[in-house]
Order: structure tokens, then sequence, then C-alpha cells
């Protein structure tokens, strides 16, 4: 009701194709901006007391909307002012949102978890454009921001009296700064999860064309009114309600891989029916099948990401999604915005219908691996070795060091083993890494790897997965010494003595 009522507002206020499309630039930017941020929130405090907050931020900035336009106040820059902020909170508990959703199902139930919240939301869209059409019609815009001011204090008290039970763990909560860096790197040096993100830039970037332009389109092409637009929106919403309800019947038959690019093929051919079409009625059936598109490829892309990353970083990881996918959202409104002042609004849903036809090549490069596979359960791989002094948790940086002893003859097959070591190594929290062999001996190989500190180097003890233990033993698999690798831990000389 609310994305309808502003978009709406804004045509109304200034009907320009550029100002309309940077109402869905207001709306997604905030996501791009202050995901990561949010992630790291989400991972080092208390989901359940975050959700609280920014439903609470949200309440005010929907209040301060309505208020103002019910006074007659608004400008377009109050309008897009005040969504930016309102979306602020949308944005800062997204990926809280995200996160907790694999604290309330077991694993296996989570692509079903999934797809549930998603035809909730999109139950939603089906019913509040149309409904908040309606209102706006017989009320005015500023009724239903105050409306939807009023609706998140219902989801406080939902949340409010939700008994959440924190994860344990046996070491310090991550500093906030610390734990942005560290999302960074298991972003950077986690391969499976590049083919969901490429993937969701390049579908958000070029769908987005539709979300910055259906307004304009429905009032100049079509002729209809803020109600006839709600109802659209509601055809997209009751696609993507049978795309739910249909999804994991359609999973036992094809890949998240087929699913995907079957999605795209079918909102491409969407933002070409809605480029040719002028009968209302043909528009919302096309509305519908862009729902069924939308939900299936979003579904899916989510529930990927979801299985792919363990918990102590899945709400960074969600933020990254956020940011790839909302980015190409708010990016692509400001392309095709633009392009539309050019030429017309038809031309520029074809060009972009072009446009994510070809984006389906990259899934030829970027294939999506199967992530159900993965066991991320926290396995207890490394020993305690001894040491004369116990390191404080802030001290390093700490150098660590693997010595191997490996066959001359297979020392291209170990090297590229080692590979799958460094990405781990990495991912879970090193700053540095690398591979040595000994000029004097052939078969001496030395790893090591750097972190910022002892406790960091502890918490890599926790982020090794079960499903890390076959890059181990394929790596160990090359060691033909009598004992196993022996590590080495070491503290930087120009540190701070440690504790004795």
């Amino acid at each position: 009701m609310q994305d309808v009522s502003g978009a709406w507002l804004m045509t109304s206020l200034a009907p320009k194709p550029i100002m309309v499309a940077l109402m869905q630039t207001a709306s997604t930017l905030p996501v791009f901006l202050l995901s990561l941020p949010a992630g790291a929130m989400a991972d080092v405090a208390d989901r359940r007391r975050l959700l609280i907050l920014f439903q609470l931020w949200m309440t005010v900035g929907a209040a301060t909307l309505g208020v103002l336009t019910v006074g007659g106040l608004t400008t377009p820059l109050v309008l897009l002012v005040l969504t930016f902020v309102l979306q602020i909170g949308g944005a800062l508990s997204g990926p809280a949102w995200q996160a907790i959703v694999p604290e309330l199902v077991p694993r296996g139930d989570l692509p079903a978890a999934v797809a549930l919240g998603a035809m909730g939301f999109n139950l939603s869209r089906a019913v509040g454009p149309a409904l908040g059409g309606l209102v706006a019609a017989a009320f005015g815009p500023g009724a239903v921001f105050l409306l939807n001011a009023a609706s998140f204090l219902g989801v406080v008290v939902v949340v409010g009296r939700w008994h959440r039970i924190a994860p344990e763990s046996a070491l310090p909560t991550e500093r906030f700064l610390s734990a942005i860096r560290a999302g960074m790197r298991y972003v950077i040096h986690a391969p499976e999860l590049h083919a969901f993100l490429i993937r969701a830039f390049l579908f958000a970037f070029c769908a987005s064309a539709l979300w910055g332009l259906l307004p304009l389109l429905v009032r100049t092409e079509l002729g209809l009114g803020s109600f006839g637009y709600g109802v659209l929106l509601g055809c997209l919403g009751a696609g993507a309600v049978v795309a739910a309800l249909v999804l994991p019947k359609v999973r036992q038959r094809f890949s998240a891989e087929h699913l995907v690019t079957l999605a795209q093929l079918l909102f491409a051919m969407v933002l070409v029916a809605l480029a040719v079409l002028h009968n209302s009625l043909l528009v919302g059936i096309a509305m519908g099948a862009a729902g069924v598109a939308w939900l299936s490829l979003f579904s899916t892309l989510i529930t990927g990401v979801q299985l792919a990353v363990p918990s102590w970083v899945r709400g960074r990881v969600m933020a990254s999604y956020g940011i790839v996918f909302f980015g190409g959202l708010a990016g692509g409104s400001v392309l095709w915005g633009t392009v539309a002042s050019f030429v017309d609004i038809p031309a520029t849903l074809l060009i972009a219908a072009l446009a994510l036809g070809a984006a389906l090549l990259f899934g030829l490069r970027y294939r999506m691996p199967v992530a159900e596979n993965l066991d991320l359960r926290p396995s207890a791989r490394w020993s305690e070795t001894a040491r004369i002094v116990e390191p404080r948790p802030d001290q390093g940086p700490v150098l660590v060091t693997v010595e191997y002893r490996i066959d001359p003859g297979s020392s291209r097959e170990f090297a590229r083993a080692m590979q799958g070591m460094r990405r781990i190594r990495l991912r879970d929290g090193a700053i540095e890494w690398g591979l040595f062999h000994d000029t004097a001996d052939l078969a001496r190989y030395v790893e090591f790897f750097i972190v910022e500190s002892w406790l960091d180097h502890l918490r890599q003890h926790e982020r090794f997965t079960v499903s890390d233990r076959a890059t181990a033993k394929l790596v160990q698999s090359f060691h033909v010494g009598e004992t196993p690798p022996v590590a080495s831990h070491m503290l930087y000389a120009y540190g701070s003595e440690p504790e004795s």
C-alpha cells in the first residue's frame, strides 16, 4: 500500500519518467548503502531487539510522511527524502529478518519456509496495491501512509512475543568493524556464493525497468487511475502466490539452475508484452506471469544463499545479497528512467527485455552450486597445540605454519588441492596465505597464513565446517610423512609480550 501510494503520488507531483523512477531508487538505495553494516549488526547483536528498534524507526518515518501529505506539505523532494528515510529502517532490519529463518525451522524445511515467507509477502503484494489504490482514491495517499505507520506497531507486538534462543559460542562476540571485515572476506573467498550474487544483480538491474516505469505506463499508455495501478500490482502479487504454491513440486523436476533460467526468460517475455500490449486485461495477465517469474527466481536464489552459508556469518552474507540485488534495482531504475526520457516507455521496456535475455549468457559462466549438499555444522578438526605461554585474545598478528611431506611427483596435484585450503583459511579469517617448498628438501612444503589476533585464530577453529573436511582430507592424502602435518603458531615479535 505504501509503495503504490508513494509512486502514484509522485505521478501527480512530478509526472516525469526520471522522477517516478527515482522513487524506486529511493526505496532501494538504502539497502545498497546500509546492508553490510546491517548484516554485521544482525550477526553480533540480538536480532530480536534489532527488529523491534527498526520497526519503531519506520513507524516514525511513515507517520511523518502521512502527516505532511494530509497537510498538503509534501513536495517531490520531501516524498523522495522521507521514502529514503523510511527504507533506511527496512534496510537495517532486512538482514536480521532473513537470518532468523534458519533459527525458526530445521534445515530440511528451509526451502519451504523461504517460499512460505515469500508467499506471505506476495499475498500482501496481491491485496495491498489494490487496497492502497482504493484508499488513496477515497481518502488520499496521506491516509495510506498513516495506516502503514500503525501497521509497524503490530509487527513490534509479534516480534516482542518471540522468545529467541541465541546460538552459543565459547568466544566473545565480534566487534562491529571486525565483523564487517570478516563478512567481506567471507563473501570474497566463498566461490559458491558468487554465482548467486552475479545472477541476482543482472536480473535485478534489467527487471527494474518494470518497477521503475510501471506507474507511468499505467497512467500514460493504459489511461488507468491509482486503483487500476493497484489492481495490476495485485495481479503480480497473485501470480507470485500461485508460484509459491506450486514451487515445491516444480523443484522436484527442475534444478535451481534451470528454475532461474526459465524465470529470467519468462520475465523478459513479460517486458516485451508490456511494451506492445494496450489491453488492460492482457496486461494484467502479463503481470501475473511476472509475479510467477519474480517469486520463482527470488525464492530460488534466497534459498540457495541461505543453504550455502553457516550461521555465524549468515546476516552479513544476506546483507551482501541485498546490496547486490537492491543495488541492481536502484541503479537500473535510474538508467531506465533516463533512457525513457529520450525514447518512449515501450521502447525502453523492449531494450530492458533484450538486456535481460543477454544476461542469460552469464549463466553459462556462473553456474549455481547444489547448496543442499553442504554440511555447515562446525567441525572440531583442529586439536590444541602445546604452548609454553597462553596468548591474550587481542594479541597478534598470529602466523600459523603447517609443514607437509609430499612426494615430488605429486607436487602439482598437491598445489592445486591446496587452493581449496587457501579459500577456507581466507574465508574464515586469514588476511594472508601462502604455500612454499624447500629448495634443499623437495618433499618439504610449508603452508602459512596470518590472522589479525589470537582470538581471530580461535574463531577459525569454530568456523571450520563438516563440508570442509573433504578439502582437508584431500590435502592430507598427499602427505607421506610418518607423523601428521606439523602446525606451529607464532606471535608478532614486535607486539606486546605474552603473559607467562
